[in-house]
């Protein structure tokens, strides 16, 4: 072979080369990213906690009796409007009726007995006076005069057991009239009958140490909403917090209210279970009272617990976290345009992580660190790291949270952004 064909050869294997090497170099180019953004503004966040409960009546009373006996009348049925005073049920008397009869007896017995014991009494001060005066004279022995003594001694005891008598017989006599009166059972407010827990004929059990409700009376013109509040959320509720109510049976109607009381201590449901949930009761106060409200309706509270006016905020979904090796800069991307890790621009937080937002520059997605204060349901305050007028990532979800590094190139394409629920529930795939 001639030295010209060799030499034409490698020629052509050279351009053969360096043609492979310059596709190689082509089919490695990064390949942009695409990703939707906005502009970082200012306004108001709202954090809010949400819970669920019931309505029901800031006072209500549950009417028992305190004596047994069974039901005779009962004037009232379930949604009558009672007065304060007013009679709610008769209970049968005949055996409280009969006992302050006994119990008057008892009375008139004692009476007697406390006169007769005081004319003893006289009788034997008499007979001691007129011995004592023999006796003084020597006209009467000394066992006459102890025996004199002693009589009075006995007629004083006889009439002092007399009069206990009489007080026992009386305190008797006004704890059957007691007793009798609670056989007619009345009304301690105004309000409205919310329930009926028994029927003429039925048998009311009076104690002191438990109630067998007969019927509840309920003020339904002072309703609350009494919510259950996840121990997480409860610490942020403060007294007086606004409210706004949606109850399930008023067609999304929301009232207004304010937190009126929270509780100390907690409720547990399904203790000792991966089930098991520790919850506070917080009850609202209803500013709105619909009178078509009733006790028991489902119930769910919204509680506003801090706002912050005018601030820099982005969509949550905008914040991520990253370990902060992962966050170094990419390969061949201007200094200026990502951060180095070696800046010490990102410290991980006591978690091992730094959260960050991505802010586009230039055609990349540069990581900024970012501290965050309160958020709503769907913005988050960013109280260091942003400024007004940045653009930031809001999505696609699986882009913020896997695929961006610190330096990836992008293209924004905002004709497909989503909504922050969408994004959110984007698969990670």
């Amino acid at each position: 072979m001639s030295t010209k064909k060799k030499v034409l050869i490698g020629v052509a294997l050279g351009v053969v080369l360096a043609a492979v090497v310059i596709l190689n170099v082509a089919g490695k180019k990064e390949k942009a990213i695409e990703i939707q953004s906005e502009k970082v503004k200012r306004g108001d966040v709202v954090k809010t906690v949400t819970a669920s409960g019931k309505i029901q009546p800031v006072t209500d009373v549950k009417i028992s009796s305190n004596v047994s006996a069974r039901i005779m009348k009962m004037t009232v049925k379930e949604g009558d409007k009672v007065k304060k005073g007013q009679l709610l049920v008769s209970l049968d008397r005949t055996i409280y009726e009969a006992a302050v009869n006994q119990a008057k007896a008892e009375v008139l017995r004692a009476n007697s007995n406390v006169l007769s014991a005081k004319a003893g009494l006289l009788k034997s001060q008499q007979d001691f006076s007129r011995v004592k005066g023999l006796f003084d004279k020597a006209l009467s022995s000394e066992a006459e005069m102890q025996s004199a003594q002693a009589a009075l001694s006995t007629a004083q005891s006889q009439f002092e057991a007399a009069e206990s008598q009489v007080q026992a017989a009386q305190a008797q006599l006004e704890q059957s009239l007691d007793n009798y009166s609670k056989t007619e059972i009345y009304s301690p407010i105004d309000g409205t009958v919310s329930q009926l827990s028994k029927e003429i004929g039925e048998i009311a059990l009076g104690s002191q140490f438990s109630q067998d409700v007969i019927m509840v009376i309920a003020n339904l013109a002072d309703m609350e909403a009494r919510v259950q509040v996840d121990e997480n959320d409860v610490v942020s509720i403060s007294m007086l917090d606004s409210a706004v109510i949606e109850v399930d049976a008023l067609n999304d109607q929301k009232l207004k209210g304010q937190v009126s009381e929270i509780a100390n201590s907690a409720t547990v449901s399904a203790a000792g279970t991966q089930e098991e949930k520790t919850e506070f009761e917080v009850k609202i106060a209803l500013l709105d009272n619909p009178i078509t409200l009733r006790p028991g309706m489902s119930t769910t509270a919204e509680v506003t617990t801090d706002v912050k006016k005018n601030v820099v905020n982005v969509p949550i979904q905008c914040v991520t976290v990253r370990e902060p090796d992962k966050l170094k800069r990419k390969e061949g991307v201007e200094k200026d345009a990502a951060m180095a890790n070696d800046s010490g621009e990102f410290k991980a937080n006591k978690d091992g992580v730094v959260e960050i937002v991505f802010v586009v520059e230039n055609g990349v997605a540069v990581a900024r660190a970012v501290k965050t204060g309160i958020q709503s349901e769907s913005h988050i305050e960013v109280t260091e790291g942003l400024k007004e007028g940045d653009e930031v990532v809001v999505g696609p979800y699986r882009a913020i949270s896997k695929l961006l590094e610190n330096g990836s190139k992008v293209t924004v394409d905002n004709n497909k952004k989503k909504t922050r629920t969408e994004m959110s529930g984007e698969d990670d795939k």
